[in-house]
Protein backbone atom coordinates (compact mmCIF):
# COMPACT_ATOMS: atom_id res chain seq x y z
CA UNK A 1 0.00 0.00 0.00
CA UNK A 2 1.21 3.72 -0.81
CA UNK A 3 2.14 5.91 2.26
CA UNK A 4 -1.04 8.44 0.32
CA UNK A 5 -3.19 4.90 1.22
CA UNK A 6 -2.22 4.85 4.70
CA UNK A 7 -2.04 8.33 5.41
CA UNK A 8 -6.11 8.28 3.57
CA UNK A 9 -6.70 5.11 6.20
CA UNK A 10 -4.94 6.70 9.00
CA UNK A 11 -7.49 10.06 8.50
CA UNK A 12 -10.91 7.65 7.67
CA UNK A 13 -10.12 6.08 10.78
CA UNK A 14 -10.15 8.84 12.87
CA UNK A 15 -14.14 9.94 13.87
CA UNK A 16 -14.51 14.07 14.68
CA UNK A 17 -15.71 14.95 18.23
CA UNK A 18 -18.84 15.88 16.75
CA UNK A 19 -19.70 12.41 15.15
CA UNK A 20 -19.22 10.46 18.48
CA UNK A 21 -21.57 12.79 20.26
CA UNK A 22 -23.78 12.18 17.73
CA UNK A 23 -23.63 8.61 18.03
CA UNK A 24 -23.43 8.84 21.82
CA UNK A 25 -27.28 10.76 21.80
CA UNK A 26 -28.52 9.47 18.36
CA UNK A 27 -29.70 11.76 15.68
CA UNK A 28 -33.18 10.56 16.12
CA UNK A 29 -33.17 12.26 19.81
CA UNK A 30 -31.88 15.57 17.64
CA UNK A 31 -35.96 16.67 17.87
CA UNK A 32 -36.30 15.84 21.13
CA UNK A 33 -33.11 17.94 22.54
CA UNK A 34 -34.57 20.93 20.00
CA UNK A 35 -37.87 20.31 22.21
CA UNK A 36 -35.81 20.20 25.88
CA UNK A 37 -34.05 23.43 24.45
CA UNK A 38 -37.61 24.85 23.54
CA UNK A 39 -38.91 24.64 26.83
CA UNK A 40 -35.83 25.69 28.90
CA UNK A 41 -36.10 29.10 26.82
CA UNK A 42 -39.75 29.58 27.52
CA UNK A 43 -40.03 28.79 30.98
CA UNK A 44 -36.29 30.93 31.70
CA UNK A 45 -38.16 33.76 29.82
CA UNK A 46 -41.27 33.89 31.55
CA UNK A 47 -40.36 32.50 35.21
CA UNK A 48 -36.54 33.61 34.88
CA UNK A 49 -36.14 35.34 38.50
CA UNK A 50 -37.02 31.92 39.44
CA UNK A 51 -36.37 28.69 37.13
CA UNK A 52 -32.65 29.37 36.67
CA UNK A 53 -31.92 29.48 40.83
CA UNK A 54 -29.72 26.89 41.93
CA UNK A 55 -32.52 26.00 44.14
CA UNK A 56 -34.87 24.96 41.89
CA UNK A 57 -32.60 23.39 39.20
CA UNK A 58 -31.68 21.29 42.23
CA UNK A 59 -35.89 20.30 42.58
CA UNK A 60 -35.44 19.63 39.06
CA UNK A 61 -32.33 17.16 39.03
CA UNK A 62 -34.10 15.30 42.35
CA UNK A 63 -37.08 14.67 40.90
CA UNK A 64 -35.76 13.70 37.56
CA UNK A 65 -33.00 11.11 39.04
CA UNK A 66 -36.44 9.20 40.70
CA UNK A 67 -38.22 9.28 37.23
CA UNK A 68 -35.46 8.68 35.19
CA UNK A 69 -34.53 5.20 37.54
CA UNK A 70 -38.24 3.77 36.61
CA UNK A 71 -38.26 5.29 33.41
CA UNK A 72 -35.02 3.52 32.29
CA UNK A 73 -36.69 0.26 33.82
CA UNK A 74 -39.64 0.77 31.80
CA UNK A 75 -37.55 1.71 28.31
CA UNK A 76 -36.76 -2.01 28.75
CA UNK A 77 -39.51 -3.73 29.55
CA UNK A 78 -41.67 -1.51 26.43
CA UNK A 79 -37.94 -2.43 24.58
CA UNK A 80 -39.03 -6.41 25.27
CA UNK A 81 -42.80 -6.23 23.86
CA UNK A 82 -43.99 -5.49 27.20
CA UNK A 83 -45.31 -3.13 29.55
CA UNK A 84 -45.21 -2.17 33.01
CA UNK A 85 -48.27 -0.40 34.68
CA UNK A 86 -47.13 -1.24 38.03
CA UNK A 87 -44.15 0.91 38.98
CA UNK A 88 -45.58 3.59 41.08
CA UNK A 89 -47.06 1.29 43.23
CA UNK A 90 -44.05 -0.94 43.51
CA UNK A 91 -42.15 2.43 44.47
CA UNK A 92 -45.10 2.56 47.10
CA UNK A 93 -45.06 -0.36 48.86
CA UNK A 94 -41.01 -1.00 48.77
CA UNK A 95 -41.01 2.53 50.34
CA UNK A 96 -43.79 1.79 52.99
CA UNK A 97 -41.96 -1.79 53.68
CA UNK A 98 -38.55 -0.10 53.58
CA UNK A 99 -39.98 2.43 56.35
CA UNK A 100 -41.10 0.03 58.73
CA UNK A 101 -37.89 -1.96 58.30
CA UNK A 102 -35.75 1.20 59.60
CA UNK A 103 -38.41 2.30 62.63
CA UNK A 104 -37.65 -1.70 63.69
CA UNK A 105 -34.01 -1.44 63.25
CA UNK A 106 -32.96 2.21 62.83
CA UNK A 107 -30.11 0.60 60.21
CA UNK A 108 -29.77 2.43 57.09
CA UNK A 109 -28.62 -0.70 55.12
CA UNK A 110 -31.25 -3.13 56.47
CA UNK A 111 -34.30 -0.41 55.06
CA UNK A 112 -32.39 -0.35 51.48
CA UNK A 113 -32.27 -4.05 51.20
CA UNK A 114 -35.43 -4.14 51.94
CA UNK A 115 -37.05 -1.93 49.56
CA UNK A 116 -34.78 -3.35 46.74
CA UNK A 117 -35.73 -6.97 47.58
CA UNK A 118 -40.06 -6.36 48.55
CA UNK A 119 -39.15 -4.68 44.52
CA UNK A 120 -37.39 -7.33 43.02
CA UNK A 121 -40.12 -9.84 44.48
CA UNK A 122 -43.26 -7.52 43.11
CA UNK A 123 -41.31 -7.58 39.61
CA UNK A 124 -41.07 -11.29 39.90
CA UNK A 125 -44.66 -11.93 40.68
CA UNK A 126 -45.27 -9.82 37.14
CA UNK A 127 -43.03 -11.80 35.20
CA UNK A 128 -44.54 -14.81 36.63
CA UNK A 129 -47.69 -13.50 36.06
CA UNK A 130 -47.43 -12.52 32.20
CA UNK A 131 -45.18 -16.44 31.83
CA UNK A 132 -46.70 -18.68 33.38
CA UNK A 133 -50.26 -17.30 33.78
CA UNK A 134 -50.11 -16.28 30.13
CA UNK A 135 -51.87 -13.11 31.69
CA UNK A 136 -51.49 -10.40 28.90
CA UNK A 137 -48.87 -7.43 30.38
CA UNK A 138 -51.24 -5.08 30.44
CA UNK A 139 -54.05 -6.61 32.51
CA UNK A 140 -51.39 -8.17 34.91
CA UNK A 141 -49.80 -5.01 35.81
CA UNK A 142 -53.03 -3.22 35.83
CA UNK A 143 -53.93 -5.37 38.70
CA UNK A 144 -50.88 -5.72 40.25
CA UNK A 145 -51.24 -2.17 40.26
CA UNK A 146 -53.83 -1.98 42.75
CA UNK A 147 -53.07 -5.10 44.67
CA UNK A 148 -49.51 -3.41 45.64
CA UNK A 149 -50.79 -0.18 46.43
CA UNK A 150 -53.54 -2.15 48.67
CA UNK A 151 -50.63 -3.56 49.99
CA UNK A 152 -48.93 -0.31 50.62
CA UNK A 153 -52.34 0.67 52.34
CA UNK A 154 -52.66 -2.14 54.85
CA UNK A 155 -48.72 -2.19 56.06
CA UNK A 156 -48.78 1.78 56.36
CA UNK A 157 -52.25 1.25 58.14
CA UNK A 158 -53.23 3.91 55.57
CA UNK A 159 -50.68 6.69 56.85
CA UNK A 160 -47.22 7.91 56.22
CA UNK A 161 -44.75 5.99 58.66
CA UNK A 162 -41.68 8.60 59.13
CA UNK A 163 -37.73 7.82 58.82
CA UNK A 164 -35.59 9.70 61.26
CA UNK A 165 -31.72 8.57 60.27
CA UNK A 166 -29.69 11.20 59.38
CA UNK A 167 -27.66 8.60 57.58
CA UNK A 168 -29.93 7.09 55.45
CA UNK A 169 -32.02 10.56 54.93
CA UNK A 170 -29.23 12.25 53.56
CA UNK A 171 -29.16 9.86 50.61
CA UNK A 172 -32.45 11.51 48.90
CA UNK A 173 -31.48 15.02 50.76
CA UNK A 174 -27.66 14.86 50.77
CA UNK A 175 -25.26 16.72 48.23
CA UNK A 176 -21.65 15.86 46.50
CA UNK A 177 -20.17 19.09 44.86
CA UNK A 178 -23.33 20.72 44.99
CA UNK A 179 -24.92 17.80 43.06
CA UNK A 180 -27.63 15.42 44.79
CA UNK A 181 -26.67 12.38 45.72
CA UNK A 182 -29.51 10.93 44.05
CA UNK A 183 -28.61 12.03 40.69
CA UNK A 184 -25.30 10.30 41.00
CA UNK A 185 -26.98 7.21 42.07
CA UNK A 186 -29.42 8.07 38.61
CA UNK A 187 -26.18 8.04 36.73
CA UNK A 188 -24.07 5.22 37.51
CA UNK A 189 -27.60 2.91 37.26
CA UNK A 190 -28.58 4.88 33.48
CA UNK A 191 -24.81 3.85 32.49
CA UNK A 192 -24.84 0.15 33.60
CA UNK A 193 -28.36 0.04 31.62
CA UNK A 194 -26.97 1.76 28.60
CA UNK A 195 -23.82 -0.57 28.53
CA UNK A 196 -26.56 -3.43 29.17
CA UNK A 197 -28.09 -3.10 26.19
CA UNK A 198 -25.92 -1.86 24.18
CA UNK A 199 -22.95 -4.21 24.37
CA UNK A 200 -23.90 -7.27 25.95
CA UNK A 201 -25.66 -10.25 24.48
CA UNK A 202 -28.48 -10.01 26.52
CA UNK A 203 -29.57 -6.62 25.69
CA UNK A 204 -29.69 -7.94 22.35
CA UNK A 205 -31.55 -10.62 22.68
CA UNK A 206 -34.00 -8.45 24.50
CA UNK A 207 -34.19 -6.54 21.22
CA UNK A 208 -35.10 -9.47 19.53
CA UNK A 209 -37.83 -10.76 21.86
CA UNK A 210 -39.20 -7.55 21.15
CA UNK A 211 -38.86 -7.26 17.56
CA UNK A 212 -40.05 -10.86 16.92
CA UNK A 213 -40.49 -13.59 19.98
CA UNK A 214 -41.26 -16.52 17.55
CA UNK A 215 -37.84 -15.65 15.46
CA UNK A 216 -36.06 -15.41 18.64
CA UNK A 217 -37.23 -18.49 20.21
CA UNK A 218 -36.61 -20.35 16.90
CA UNK A 219 -32.95 -19.41 17.57
CA UNK A 220 -32.53 -20.43 20.81
CA UNK A 221 -33.55 -17.43 23.10
CA UNK A 222 -35.35 -18.62 26.34
CA UNK A 223 -38.42 -16.03 25.86
CA UNK A 224 -39.62 -16.47 28.76
CA UNK A 225 -36.82 -16.62 31.15
CA UNK A 226 -35.82 -13.15 29.52
CA UNK A 227 -39.70 -11.65 30.46
CA UNK A 228 -39.31 -12.58 33.94
CA UNK A 229 -36.32 -11.42 34.09
CA UNK A 230 -36.94 -8.03 32.48
CA UNK A 231 -39.74 -7.55 35.26
CA UNK A 232 -37.24 -8.68 38.02
CA UNK A 233 -35.12 -5.89 37.01
CA UNK A 234 -37.60 -3.17 36.76
CA UNK A 235 -38.91 -4.45 39.75
CA UNK A 236 -35.17 -4.02 41.21
CA UNK A 237 -34.59 -0.69 39.95
CA UNK A 238 -38.18 0.42 41.27
CA UNK A 239 -36.78 -0.99 44.69
CA UNK A 240 -33.83 1.53 44.48
CA UNK A 241 -36.21 4.53 43.67
CA UNK A 242 -38.15 3.96 46.88
CA UNK A 243 -35.11 4.53 48.09
CA UNK A 244 -34.57 7.55 47.13
CA UNK A 245 -37.93 8.99 47.42
CA UNK A 246 -38.50 7.92 51.27
CA UNK A 247 -35.04 9.31 51.93
CA UNK A 248 -36.03 12.41 50.29
CA UNK A 249 -39.55 12.68 51.77
CA UNK A 250 -38.24 11.10 55.49
CA UNK A 251 -41.29 8.97 55.07
CA UNK A 252 -42.71 5.64 53.90
CA UNK A 253 -46.02 6.76 52.33
CA UNK A 254 -48.31 4.10 50.58
CA UNK A 255 -49.33 6.65 47.39
CA UNK A 256 -48.05 10.17 47.89
CA UNK A 257 -44.71 10.83 45.64
CA UNK A 258 -45.14 7.26 43.48
CA UNK A 259 -48.96 8.18 41.85
CA UNK A 260 -49.13 9.08 38.43
CA UNK A 261 -44.61 7.36 37.64
CA UNK A 262 -47.11 5.17 35.42
CA UNK A 263 -47.71 7.88 33.19
CA UNK A 264 -44.80 9.58 33.28
CA UNK A 265 -42.30 6.49 32.59
CA UNK A 266 -44.41 5.58 29.95
CA UNK A 267 -44.50 8.71 28.16
CA UNK A 268 -40.69 9.36 28.70
CA UNK A 269 -40.15 6.06 26.76
CA UNK A 270 -42.48 6.63 24.23
CA UNK A 271 -40.98 10.16 23.29
CA UNK A 272 -37.73 8.71 23.67
CA UNK A 273 -38.47 6.36 20.96
CA UNK A 274 -39.90 3.16 22.20
CA UNK A 275 -42.52 1.56 19.82
CA UNK A 276 -45.91 -0.31 21.29
CA UNK A 277 -44.66 -3.14 19.58
CA UNK A 278 -41.15 -3.82 21.09
CA UNK A 279 -38.11 -4.34 19.67
CA UNK A 280 -37.21 -0.31 19.42
CA UNK A 281 -35.74 2.34 21.50
CA UNK A 282 -33.19 3.69 23.63
CA UNK A 283 -32.36 4.86 27.46
CA UNK A 284 -30.57 8.06 26.09
CA UNK A 285 -33.73 8.56 24.34
CA UNK A 286 -35.96 7.86 27.48
CA UNK A 287 -33.77 10.23 29.46
CA UNK A 288 -34.21 13.04 27.05
CA UNK A 289 -38.01 12.63 27.31
CA UNK A 290 -37.54 12.50 31.47
CA UNK A 291 -35.59 15.73 31.28
CA UNK A 292 -38.21 17.25 29.20
CA UNK A 293 -41.50 15.95 31.61
CA UNK A 294 -39.49 17.15 34.28
CA UNK A 295 -38.51 20.71 33.19
CA UNK A 296 -42.71 21.10 31.85
CA UNK A 297 -43.79 20.15 35.64
CA UNK A 298 -41.22 22.48 36.91
CA UNK A 299 -42.08 25.08 35.42
CA UNK A 300 -46.28 24.44 34.86
CA UNK A 301 -45.71 24.26 38.95
CA UNK A 302 -43.74 27.60 38.77
CA UNK A 303 -46.37 29.12 36.17
CA UNK A 304 -49.22 28.23 39.28
CA UNK A 305 -50.83 26.09 36.45
CA UNK A 306 -53.84 24.37 38.74
CA UNK A 307 -53.10 20.25 39.11
CA UNK A 308 -56.13 19.33 36.65
CA UNK A 309 -54.73 21.25 33.87
CA UNK A 310 -51.07 19.66 34.98
CA UNK A 311 -52.82 16.38 34.29
CA UNK A 312 -54.34 17.54 30.94
CA UNK A 313 -51.04 18.73 29.52
CA UNK A 314 -49.41 14.82 30.70
CA UNK A 315 -51.97 13.32 29.19
CA UNK A 316 -51.45 15.44 26.21
CA UNK A 317 -47.86 14.89 25.91
CA UNK A 318 -48.44 11.18 26.04
CA UNK A 319 -50.98 11.41 23.19
CA UNK A 320 -48.26 13.13 21.40
CA UNK A 321 -45.51 10.41 22.02
CA UNK A 322 -47.07 7.87 20.60
CA UNK A 323 -48.66 9.93 17.17
CA UNK A 324 -45.05 10.99 16.54
CA UNK A 325 -43.75 6.86 17.24
CA UNK A 326 -46.08 6.08 15.15
CA UNK A 327 -45.72 8.99 12.41
CA UNK A 328 -41.76 7.47 12.38
CA UNK A 329 -42.81 3.83 11.98
CA UNK A 330 -44.95 4.70 9.12
CA UNK A 331 -42.51 6.40 7.66
CA UNK A 332 -39.99 3.76 7.96
CA UNK A 333 -42.12 1.38 6.38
Amino acid sequence: MTESGVQSTAADSVVPAWRRILDAVGAQNLSLLAALAILVAIFGWSQGDTFFQPRNLTNILNAVAILGLIASAQTIVIISGAIDISVGSIVGVAGVAAALAMVGTDAPAIGIGVAVIVGTLCGLVNGLLVTKGRVNPIIATLATMAIFRGVAYVLSGGRGIGIVNSTYNWIGAGRIMSIPVAVYIFVIVAIVLIYFMRSTDLGRNIYAIGGNPHAAKLVGINVQRYQVGVYVLTGFVCGIAAVLLTARTTSGQPASGSEGLELETITAAFLGGCAMQGGKGTIVGTIIGVLIIGTLNNGMILMQVPTFYQLVAKGLLLLGAVMLMEFRTAKRD
